[in-house]
């Protein structure tokens, strides 16, 4: 084999490793995306990063909340039993057609 075949090979496994890097950061700092909280009675409502090694964490169980900040070496509870807003509960969803046919007509 020559050197150009070594070369390409060493780009192409350079650039595969860095897609599998960049799809890491992606899904560890963004999250995965898969809601499964039906019927759980634990969740997490928002996460806010504080730094690059801290998080504050708004947690739900059982229609209370609590917020935590979580380090890497420690855990600080900040509130805890706090009542969500009533605003903050899942509405049912519209089509845009239904919000449109809502919607008074301006004259």
């Amino acid at each position: 084999m020559e050197f150009d075949t070594y070369l390409r090979f060493a780009l192409a496994l350079i650039l595969v490793l860095g897609l599998i890097a960049l799809l890491a950061w992606v899904l560890r700092r963004f999250g995965t995306g898969v809601k499964l909280s039906r019927g759980r009675r634990l969740g997490i409502v928002e996460v806010q990063a504080l730094g690059p090694r801290h998080r504050l964490i708004l947690l739900r169980r059982d229609q209370v909340e609590h917020l935590v900040i979580v380090g890497p070496h420690s855990e600080t509870l900040v509130e805890s039993g706090i009542i969500p807003p009533k605003s903050a509960a899942p509405e049912t969803k519209q089509s845009f057609a239904q919000t449109l046919a809502a919607e008074e007509p301006k004259r």
